[in-house]
């Protein structure tokens, strides 16, 4: 067995159908008093509704929060937050109200409580991201890993069909890029692996019925899974790549996830042929089809977009998008620098006419 260092983080994790009804004991758990709750503005009745359930404990509602934390939207939070008093921060929703609260707690120290209606699993992780001038920057800070996370399946219920793909697609590439990790250990791969196979049930599953809750607590229970796994170890190409797709040209957060995870899996694949069998033994794939065109099956089959092209990417801008991705070195199984270009290219051309993978 190769050498390892683990290092657990310190979260507390309720989970279960029903749990939001234990949310005013976490609350007291913090030691806190008056929270501020978190939304996007279409979760802002979900907000309100926690707003209420807490009474006297709630400071107010930013329903706010915007995909790949604009500088603007965070600095109004923070602003807001110190004048109402607020002395923690409840984020109500997915990776854009779980970023926002990171943004407050970046500056502020508050403590985060989360309450994940998505599977995107920033809950789970001390990483942080704001957008400032077109470019996403991101960083670590165990400052803004959530104190405590409430997973209750009910809460995602509502989560749409399409969304709630994409965004498990978006858990499942944490586990798969944490498979082959630089600072990668043995705990972190039984996660990712396990995340991938409960993922991998529950979207087919939602996709039926968009209601069953014991789908939906599978791919909670995968994306906290997953979330774990990004909160542990170092990411790789894929989430570069999006990263430079979301934060310089606006596209979804999730989708492009969705759409650059096989691409990127492929890319990788010939590097590392054991996190590749982990991969498709999650999937359930072994034996004939490649984890990279597993992936790609898996987000087609159940109505999640495949291509760049279909989520808004200008072909124009693919150009634009290798050099980014290229201009700063970065660690990956197979070397990503100015030599790589014209494959990082291929990539990206691959991706934006949703070709499937080998």
């Amino acid at each position: 067995m190769n050498e390892f260092v683990y290092n657990g983080q310190a979260s507390r994790v309720v989970f279960g159908v029903g749990s939001l009804g234990y949310l005013e004991r976490e609350i007291e758990l913090l030691s806190a008093r008056r929270a501020l709750v978190l939304s996007t503005p279409e979760q802002k009745a979900q907000a309100q509704m926690v707003a209420d359930r807490l009474g006297s404990k709630a400071a107010g509602v930013f329903p706010k929060a915007a995909m790949h934390v604009p500088i603007e939207t965070a600095r109004e939070a923070r602003d807001e937050a110190r004048r109402l008093g607020a002395d923690c921060a409840v984020a109500i929703g997915g990776g854009s109200t779980t970023g926002l609260g990171k943004a407050i707690a970046m500056e502020s120290g508050l403590p985060i409580l989360a309450i994940p209606t998505t599977y995107a699993g920033s809950e789970m992780t001390p990483i942080y991201g704001i957008t400032e001038d077109g470019l996403k920057k991101t960083g670590k800070d165990l400052r803004v890993l959530p104190r405590t996370v409430i997973y209750d399946p009910e809460l995602s219920v509502g989560l749409p069909v399409g969304l709630s793909i994409t965004s498990g697609m978006n858990a499942i590439a944490h586990a798969a890029e944490g498979l082959y990790a630089q600072d990668g250990n043995p705990i972190m791969s039984l996660m990712a692996e396990e995340g991938i196979r409960a993922l991998a049930r529950a979207l087919p599953a939602i996709r039926r019925r968009s209601d069953d809750i014991d789908a939906r607590s599978d791919a909670l229970y995968g994306a906290w899974l997953c979330g774990t796994v990004l909160g542990n170890v170092g990411m790789a190409l894929h989430h570069k790549l999006c990263h430079t797709l979301g934060g310089s040209f606006g596209l979804p957060h999730a989708e492009v996830h969705t759409v650059v995870l096989p691409q990127a899996i492929r890319f990788n694949a010939d590097a590392v042929p054991e996190a590749m069998e982990r991969i498709e033994r999650g999937l359930g794939t072994e034996g004939g089809i490649s984890a990279a065109a597993g992936l790609f099956d898996l987000a087609r089959m159940n109505g999640a977009p495949v291509s760049l092209r279909d989520i808004g990417m200008k072909a124009s801008d693919l150009d634009r998008a290798t050099e980014i991705a290229v201009s700063k070195p970065y660690w990956n199984p197979r070397e990503v620098d100015v030599r790589a270009r014209a494959a990082i290219r291929q990539l990206l051309q691959d991706a934006f006419e949703g070709t499937r993978p080998p």
